[in-house]
């Protein structure tokens, strides 16, 4: 018989506290970028690996409320989770706050070039400090800050429920420094691959609540090599073996 995963000495269901599961998927990789920032371009991403869908289609839960942000990507992501066996349910939400940081007038830019002039020491983190707000757009402040009141405001709706949400690098690096109570900077240290799955647990009890981080950039097909390539640059990264310009 199956022995019961571990929970760290942690109850699965501890008495009298309510469960709400997040699960966070990154959108598919995008091929039409040109090698250039998109941020909040609202480019088509490729989801023909069904390899990569039929594994995180088996991993999520199957009565969901289902977000997504307000950029295409993510919609079509969630398309190919549902036509890989997961039922697809009634209605696919839409939340402008988990759509990617508005990089302003960086969008549009060579990804090698911008990163190139850049302060080595900015360029090792992310597109810019977290406090550094792009011309015309967003820091990365702003965008934890959106994402740490929709999470905190769905919490609330949706209690005790699993949500499943198609997003983007920075949102669910956004979530897991929340999640841990971190400052939003905190979150440039996690790598979120294409089409990886997160899950987060928010526990409410009678007097207190607080987070369980059950998984981070999961990949449940990653044993088979062929699949690397779900692996794009987000940030600073260029693209090497492997990986996706």
């Amino acid at each position: 018989m199956a022995q019961p995963r571990s929970t760290g000495g942690i109850p699965a269901n501890p008495a009298g506290v309510t469960i709400t599961r997040w699960w966070w998927v990154r959108h598919a990789p995008v091929r039409e970028d040109g090698g250039h920032i998109y941020g909040q371009k609202d480019l088509n991403c490729d989801c023909s690996d069904t390899v990569v869908f039929n594994a995180v289609a088996r991993v999520l839960p199957r009565k969901a409320t289902w977000y997504a942000s307000s950029l295409k990507r993510t919609h079509q992501t969630a398309a190919a989770i549902w036509a890989a066996g997961l039922e697809r349910p009634a209605e696919l939400k839409i939340d402008a706050a988990f759509s990617e940081q508005h990089l302003g007038e960086w969008q549009g830019r060579n990804r090698a070039e911008f990163f190139a002039s850049r302060p080595p020491e900015i360029a090792s983190f992310w597109f810019a400090p977290a406090d550094e707000r792009a011309p015309g757009g967003e820091s990365f402040n702003d965008v934890f800050d959106r994402v740490r009141e929709a999470v905190e405001r769905l919490t609330a709706v949706h209690r005790g429920e699993d949500i499943v949400v198609a997003s983007h690098g920075g949102p669910i690096k956004a979530a897991i420094a929340h999640a841990l109570g971190l400052e939003a900077k905190s979150g440039f240290a996690f790598t979120i691959d294409n089409c990886s799955v997160t899950r987060l647990d928010h526990l409410q009890g009678a007097n207190h609540t607080g987070w369980r981080v059950l998984m981070i950039n999961q990949q449940p097909w990653i044993a088979d090599p062929s699949h690397l390539a779900m692996h794009q640059p987000a940030g600073p990264e260029v693209a090497g073996p492997g990986k996706l310009g």
